[in-house]
């Protein structure tokens, strides 16, 4: 088994925190996103898409997506649990982890893709105006989510889960984005500091 990661992109960073959550080590081998390494023949015939992470087992299957990985582990090792405990609490952690997928991480990720220097020659085209788009979607879901995070201590409930390892990425991920937190915003400031407190959040 070998999991293919790259420490600076946030996909595979997803996968390192949920590991390091469930205590799992296993070989890796670091794929150096910036040099293009995900484009050579050898990666591309590993994940066609040349996108991180990618998980290949002991019998040769591969597994990409970071959560599709996480779910790999999920089953294998249950516990801690991390995609929740029975019908309701699972349904919430889905509900929010994609809440948090496409309504944050994503516009984090176009905001960077399409307008930081470093993307010129790996975002093709770059489009500015892409960019500048999904900046104000940012700040709009941090509001939503501080309301949320008013109620509970962590995203999906009161049990840490993926979706905070998702939100909480995505939140680091600002930073090279160029993207500020919102003014206010203490629950979710009040969440950070204490997510990015635990041990996996190193990882």
């Amino acid at each position: 088994m070998k999991l293919y990661d790259s420490k600076s992109a946030p996909n595979p960073r997803r996968t390192r925190i949920f590991l390091a959550e469930k205590g799992i080590t296993l070989p890796t081998e670091q794929v150096d996103i910036m040099a293009k390494q995900h484009k050579t023949p050898e990666y591309a015939a590993i994940n066609p898409l040349q996108r991180m992470p990618a998980l290949v087992l002991d019998d040769g299957t591969i597994i990409t997506e970071s959560i599709a990985i996480c779910r790999h582990f999920e089953a294998v090792q249950p516990e801690p649990p991390l995609f929740g405990v029975g019908a309701k609490e699972i349904a919430l952690v889905e509900m929010w982890n994609r809440r948090c997928e496409i309504n944050f991480f994503s516009n984090v990720a176009a905001v960077f893709r399409h307008l930081h220097p470093a993307m010129k020659d790996l975002e093709i085209p770059q489009v500015p105006a892409w960019a500048e788009a999904n900046k104000p979607r940012v700040p709009w879901f941090l509001e939503l989510l501080d309301a949320e995070l008013a109620k509970r201590e962590f995203i999906a409930g009161n049990r840490f889960s993926v979706a905070d390892i998702t939100a909480l990425v995505a939140v680091d991920f600002m930073k090279p984005a160029r993207l500020t937190m919102p003014e206010g915003a203490s629950n979710v400031k009040r969440w950070h500091a204490a997510v990015s407190a635990r041990p996996s959040a190193k990882a």
